[in-house]
């Protein structure tokens, strides 16, 4: 256990998933997928390391049992994430008005699931922390079950598939000795390219809310004028 911890604090997702094991894998992967505790692990990173380690290079994880499992594990941890947002979140928003529970935002929820559910759904596997809490505010907001099963899993095959073949393929045109030449590079860049989506739409509700505020000072401007 004390191996575990280190290596995960110490960020060596090689030395993590070699204490972790295959099992290990699927274990934080579902917790990741949809569980409120896991939304600080790993997800992208470890599903493209453990790639490489099922790799011809390394040949330490079998990788057909990493891919298909890892995939079961993805799409399951959504679903429990989506069933206890909709059993039991509903609950915190029925409470007093607070500033973390307030009931207009259930209803924004339940608008915006109606609306850009799929594609929601479908983008938040790429993007850490908001794939953990996603299913479960998709539960909340009562988005249609077979719509969210649907997109979960093309979700959960496109991000699984994607990160442990990039990884599987990376290990397959490099030697185990070049393998710290390229790996921290590449889990840089999907960090950073998984932090691109949520900056933007802050930009973009920014510079909207700007334009809004803009807009009602014209109008209120002219009405004042006139």
């Amino acid at each position: 256990m004390s191996e575990i911890i280190s290596a995960f604090m110490s960020h060596d997702l090689k030395a993590f998933i070699e204490s972790i094991g295959l099992f290990g894998i699927f274990l934080v992967v579902f917790a990741e997928s949809g569980l409120l505790i896991g939304f600080f692990l790993p997800g992208d990173s470890l599903l493209f390391t453990a790639g490489l380690l099922a790799s011809p290079a390394f040949n330490f994880l079998p990788f057909w049992p990493l891919l298909l499992g890892s995939w079961v594990a993805a799409i399951v941890g959504d679903n429990v994430g989506y069933e206890f947002g909709k059993r039991v979140g509903r609950r915190l928003f029925k409470r007093e008005k607070s500033f973390l529970f307030n009931p207009e935002n259930l209803m924004k929820a339940e608008e915006f699931y109606e609306k850009h559910g799929g594609k929601a759904i479908t983008i938040a596997r790429f993007m850490p922390v908001i794939r953990t809490f996603a299913p479960i505010v998709a539960g909340i907001g009562h988005m249609d079950h077979k719509r969210f099963t649907f997109y979960n899993f093309v979700g959960g095959t496109i991000w699984t598939w994607g990160m442990v073949l990039g990884g599987y393929f990376l290990g397959s045109i490099i030697g185990p000795e070049e393998v710290d030449k390229y790996l921290l590079p590449i889990i840089l860049l999907i960090i950073f390219a998984s932090v691109i989506p949520p900056l933007y739409h802050m930009y973009k509700e920014q510079k909207k809310s700007a334009l809004e505020k803009l807009k009602e000072r014209v109008v209120h401007f002219f009405k004042y004028k006139i």
